[in-house]
């Protein structure tokens, strides 16, 4: 159980507070509601371009990685679909420094032409390096507009073409800064051997004074349901050929969100799962496979990617797949598999918490979805799930037509 006290300031910033006397370090994590699906789809990559941007100095602060070696800390932060996540960890002692500079660049940032342009650089030569000019680096640029039509979830987090951003203009990065990045569209988090009173003394301090701005909430277009399987087939400079499926799966905040994630651990988590097991080492049709869910708030994807080994095209590697996935829709988990991956979650979950940074991530997040407390009961959600529901969700999950496919060829005569 991890405890927490929460209030809000008259700006409408909500801050946590988890105290943890056995650590001298605190960490700070403000966590804002922006990620790539709030971006206009003429100009993707905006949320991922000020990841950096916020490093390159604020308002009253030139430099904002100075201070923070100067106190001993260290920093980093993250974009996804749905959020931007910044987090400082340092000595309680210090712990002023994490609330001058994150006040400061919530303020305003110290926007410069020149500063925009090493920045459009930086994130154009990182979307040519991790997504063109890297083996099987495009893929999610192929597969998210295959499953997705109409949700923003159709391009990734480093946007859909590096024109989108080489074309930004200023007065359009000021724009995004001031609609998304503000206390009412902001929740803090604070971790460490720290009371109540002084963080709420802090924040108000740093924070009190920046105004409320205009956060219109975005109603976002929901993703039809799709009625007929998508298949793609590409050829590229690859060593091996590989396969990609995606299923439509529910949101972060549906009862069956925890069972699909736990359909995922039974298929793919470590060597002793189903498909490991069947189709890499029984079977020897794959030399790797896996399983994972994307984890987004709204509806997101299932995914299962895999290498087909030698002498094994990609079409029989396809029905490989969908052979192991009917063994889940044709009969009920056994009750020793499925706690064996109860078990293993927990202790993975458990474990993950250990860090006053990763509590001060996961409050933020769930008090994003809706409470800072669902990370508390997350544990009791999965241990409710029984066999039953696996077979129940995995029939409507693995459809054929709910299903995209890629086809990723190496550039080779195919089998």
């Amino acid at each position: 159980m991890i405890s927490f006290d929460r209030f809000t300031l008259d700006n409408g910033l909500r801050v946590i507070v988890h105290n943890d006397p056995s650590t001298p370090l605190v960490s700070v994590n403000l966590l804002y509601n922006v990620g790539s699906k709030h971006e206009d789809s003429n100009r993707t990559g905006f949320a991922h371009l000020f990841e950096h941007l916020m490093f390159g100095g604020s308002v009253n602060v030139p430099s904002y990685d100075d201070p923070i070696e100067r106190a001993s800390g260290e920093n980093n932060a993250f974009t996804s679909s749905d959020i931007t996540n910044y987090y400082i960890t340092l000595p309680k002692q210090n712990i002023e420094t994490a609330f001058w500079l994150e006040s400061d660049r919530m303020l305003s940032l110290a926007f410069s032409q020149q500063s925009l342009d090493v920045q459009k650089s930086v994130v154009v030569e990182e979307f040519n390096q991790r997504y063109l000019n890297q083996p099987y680096g495009d893929v999610w640029l192929l597969l998210r507009p295959l499953a997705y039509k109409v949700h923003p979830y159709r391009w990734p987090t480093i946007g859909k073409e590096p024109a989108h951003i080489t074309d930004a203009t200023l007065d359009e990065v000021k724009a995004f800064f001031f609609k998304h990045y503000a206390p009412n569209n902001a929740i803090l988090c604070v971790a460490g051997d720290c009371s109540v009173a002084q963080i709420e003394e802090l924040a108000n301090k740093w924070f009190g004074s920046i105004p409320r701005r205009d956060v219109s909430p975005m109603v976002l277009p929901k993703e039809p349901a799709q009625e007929a399987q998508r298949r793609l087939e590409v050829k590229r400079n690859v060593p091996f050929d590989s396969i990609y499926i995606a299923y439509h799966m529910c949101h972060k905040l549906h009862p069956d969100y925890a069972t699909t994630d736990l359909i995922s651990d039974i298929l793919a988590n470590g060597k002793s799962s189903r498909l490991f097991q069947s189709l890499v080492k029984r079977q020897n049709l794959f030399s790797s496979i896996d399983a994972f869910i994307t984890g987004d708030i709204d509806e997101g994807l299932f995914v299962i990617t895999g290498r087909p080994a030698d002498g094994v095209n990609l079409l029989q590697a396809e029905e490989a797949i969908y052979s192991e996935l009917g063994s889940l829709v044709d009969e009920l988990v056994e009750n020793y598999e499925l706690h064996k991956v109860l078990n293993r979650f927990e202790s993975t979950f458990t474990f993950g918490l250990t860090s006053t940074t990763e509590k001060a991530m996961n409050l933020c997040y769930n008090e994003l979805l809706g409470d800072a407390d669902l990370l508390n009961r997350t544990v009791e959600i999965y241990r409710r799930i029984s066999p039953q529901d696996i077979q129940r969700v995995a029939r409507s999950l693995f459809r054929k037509e709910n299903s995209s496919v890629l086809h990723y060829y190496a550039e080779q005569d195919r089998q």
